[in-house]
């Protein structure tokens, strides 16, 4: 429903001039001029059959197609007049021209997306680099999302809250995508769901991202379900291991062994990662935020001598041939994936 209002008022608004709505004509009657952006975002038959209707009754002086906006045409499209100034003064300090060549087909694609004035004013501040994104691009990439299962109501959602993912070229989204399946083993539909929630991740350096899954699968033991459900590509590596690795020096976290056993009963990684931090000392770890305060700055000393060491054995192993192992160790550093030695 909120698609096909959408549609109807980028519709409406496609066939009024930005610069000069309307012309007088004899009797006090008005005309439209068209819009040639808006006819070739809706492919519709009524649609095409509505603009050709309006065609038909124009000057044919008045045909020329709008290429800027105003903000009286900001207004048209739904807009209040403080919201169309913010996005004219937007479009205006943007250098280059492009913002000004591309911002009209940005804004008729956020709204055939179902998104509401406010809520394309809202994204749009986020991340003002989508005024420069040119029609085809922008609409190669929500077609994309689709395909990756992000349905009406998801891909709302998504753009709203990280619309820096329509930012990103097609080939990194599927490099992406390729290296959550093949690489951490999740399924399709666990795929869709990281996308959904965590779609900062398509950005993401890929070897923190690779690191980071190996932490939480190896020196947590969590499985790829889990580490759905607990949204774990929200966080960064560096507040993963800081949570984990607190509660492993206190002996509330174990590592499980080859069978996925422990001793102890391990707390969820939910409830580990998806609280603040009052609630995860309190209810969690059981500890004062003085202790973990000073924990947090002496484990960020051992990450830098761990780092410092990692630095100075590669420089030193002119001699010495080196092969990567999966062995874990204690201080869960990156060295817990990689052990070297001599063949």
């Amino acid at each position: 429903m909120g698609t096909r209002i959408a549609a109807r008022q980028v519709l409406r608004w496609a066939v009024i001039n930005a610069s000069s709505i309307f012309s007088p004509l004899q009797g006090g009657r008005r005309h439209l001029q068209p819009l040639c952006t808006g006819c070739r975002l809706f492919g519709s038959s009524n649609s095409q059959n509505t603009l050709q209707q309006h065609n038909h009754e124009l000057d044919p002086q008045s045909r020329k197609p709008v290429t800027e906006l105003s903000p009286h045409s900001l207004v048209d499209m739904g807009f209040t007049d403080s919201q169309a100034e913010r996005i004219y003064e937007a479009t205006s300090k943007l250098r280059g021209g492009s913002a000004a060549r591309h911002a009209l087909s940005t804004l008729t694609a956020l709204f055939v997306l179902g998104l509401n004035p406010s809520s394309v004013l809202k994204l749009l501040e986020k991340c003002p680099e989508l005024y420069t994104i040119n029609e085809s691009q922008l609409q190669q990439r929500i077609d994309h999302m689709r395909k990756l299962g992000l349905v009406e109501g998801s891909l709302q959602r998504v753009v709203s809250y990280y619309p820096q993912i329509l930012t990103v070229p097609v080939k990194t989204v599927k490099s992406v995508v390729v290296f959550l399946r093949e690489k951490c083993q999740f399924t399709v539909q666990q795929v869709t769901d990281i996308l959904r929630d965590s779609p900062a991740v398509v950005l993401e350096e890929r070897g923190q991202l690779e690191y980071k899954f190996q932490y939480v699968f190896f020196r947590m033991g969590v499985k790829q379900a889990w580490m759905v459900k607990s949204r774990v590509f929200r966080f960064t590596l560096a507040e993963v291991r800081r949570r984990h690795c607190f509660l492993e020096r206190r002996g509330l976290y174990q590592t499980p062994d080859k069978k996925g056993q422990t001793i102890i009963l391990n707390p969820k990684l939910d409830d580990i990662l998806n609280v603040d931090e009052d609630t995860f000392l309190t209810h969690v770890a059981n500890a004062s935020a003085e202790e973990y305060d000073v924990f947090g700055k002496l484990l960020a000393r051992e990450w830098q001598e761990e780092q410092h060491q990692h630095g100075s054995v590669e420089t030193d192993s002119d001699d010495d041939e080196v092969e990567e192992d999966e062995e874990d160790e204690e201080t869960g550093g990156k060295g817990s994936y990689r052990k070297r030695r001599k063949k």
